[in-house]
């Protein structure tokens, strides 16, 4: 795999420089568009509206039109952002992992540290994983600013990109809310037995993608019977890889980020948190004490 963007989680005063890929790929065969009476390939073209030229995508600047106005933004322009410089996967807050709805899942990557920070990244790892929390991100990647989920799978960490709440749309069908239905006990049983009846561990590599499965048949079928003509085919070009952030000392930065914390609940009038051991480790109540979970309402 190829690394599309390097970073760095920055959970409080550690720091740790990963690697960043694509964890999904599509797997659908790439159609494209032919004339039916010639099999000509049909091709779109960026054809500039005032002068009629053909522009090619080095010559193209973005733009946004409001009141009849329109601003043009340029590379540089969008460069100069703040938030696009940025190269950092910032730690917001952790929350229970159940507390993530699904809806906002998007795209997902996977994180590999940089040989520097195999430590801090094991650490926090486990973290996670031992609490079963997730943590609440914020990034910048490919010219949008991005709300993330950090979890655990299997031995590495996912950076699960989400959705903004603005962009989930909420369901309003009136026909629900209007129609009164009755669910007898009896109905409910047998509904439940069915439920009951096909549940299973979800093991995803029992299903296929049978549309693609016969479309590929039917692909092969047409090349053996000599229905094919030559096509062109076209590379993307690989995303630039930035630079990792340089690692503090693991305990040095534990230190002195939960004493910052503490600072921070002083000054905001709250209870001062117990100190920490010298050697950075929890008391034997500590261990045993299950970790705190906060609770959020949801709407």
């Amino acid at each position: 795999m190829r690394s599309i963007w390097k970073g760095a989680i920055s959970f409080g005063l550690v720091s740790v420089p990963v690697k960043v890929y694509s964890a999904t790929e599509d797997h659908d065969l790439k159609l494209h568009q032919v004339h039916d009476r010639d099999r000509g390939r049909i091709r779109y073209q960026r054809r500039c509206e005032v002068c009629g030229e053909v522009v090619e995508y080095a010559d193209i600047d973005k733009a946004y039109e409001e009141g009849g106005q329109t601003v043009v933004l340029t590379d540089e322009d969008l460069k100069s952002l703040p938030v696009e410089r940025s190269r950092e996967i910032e730690v917001v807050e952790f929350v229970p992992d159940a507390q993530i709805d699904p809806m906002f899942f998007e795209k997902s990557y996977y994180l590999e540290p940089e040989k520097v920070g195999v430590k801090p990244y094991q650490l926090l790892r486990e973290t996670l994983e031992r609490t079963e929390l997730t943590a609440v991100v914020k990034f910048a990647l490919r010219q949008k600013s991005r709300l993330g989920a950090l979890r655990v799978r299997g031995d590495v960490m996912v950076l699960q990109a989400l959705l903004w709440p603005d962009e989930v749309r909420e369901a309003d069908f009136p026909i629900i809310e209007d129609t009164e239905v009755k669910i007898s006990d009896k109905e409910l049983k047998m509904s439940s037995s069915l439920v009951e009846s096909l549940s299973s561990d979800f093991e995803p590599e029992q299903f296929t993608d049978e549309y693609q499965e016969q479309l590929r048949q039917l692909v092969e079928a047409k090349l053996a019977q000599g229905d094919a003509v030559n096509t062109e085919e076209t590379f993307g070009v690989p995303a630039e890889e930035g630079e990792g952030a340089e690692v503090l000392d693991l305990m040095e930065a534990l230190r002195r980020s939960v004493e910052n914390r503490r600072k921070a609940s002083r000054a905001a009038g709250g209870t001062e948190e117990k100190k920490p051991a010298d050697d950075g480790g929890a008391s034997p109540a500590e261990e045993k004490a299950p970790p705190k979970r906060r609770t959020r309402k949801t709407g």
